[in-house]
């Protein structure tokens, strides 16, 4: 068994969560600069077994796709090319930066440390991505 990653993708930072091998718990791992996310997966991906890749799918409220999308797309025909036999899935991502934000003011996380520009909310809000990925394929 392997681990499935979850990505938060974003247009200048991307966070990024993975399973256990066992894919009990999920963890966020890092947030990566977006330029240098295929880098990143290239390098973890030669050390770790990955069954599966998790992709938050922003989405308007109405369920309309949102602008970021226009991102997203192109990103995630790149990563099929470059990974054919991966399972990839998109799962929606609506509100996911909010619950972050609210789940680390509730940790205790210090105003300095959960700001938009250490990229510790797009973590956060990865690891909710691939939570609710999991709890929905339980």
């Amino acid at each position: 068994m392997g681990r499935i990653i979850a990505i938060d993708y974003g247009k200048k930072r991307t966070g990024i969560a993975v399973t256990d091998p066992m894919q009990i718990i999920a963890n966020g791992l890092t947030c990566v600069a977006t330029h240098e996310l295929f880098d990143f997966l290239k390098q973890y991906m030669q050390t770790e077994q990955v069954e599966r890749i998790v992709i938050g799918k922003p989405q308007k409220v109405n369920g309309e796709d949102s602008e970021t999308m226009k991102y997203i797309v192109p990103f995630v025909n790149r990563l099929k090319k470059s990974y054919p036999n991966l399972p990839i899935e998109l799962i929606d991502e609506r509100f996911t930066t909010k619950i972050a934000f609210q789940a680390m003011i509730d940790g205790g996380v210090k105003k300095k440390d959960r700001n938009c520009h250490n990229g510790t909310v797009d973590m956060v809000s990865a690891t909710i991505i691939l939570q609710t990925y999991m709890e929905m394929n339980r």
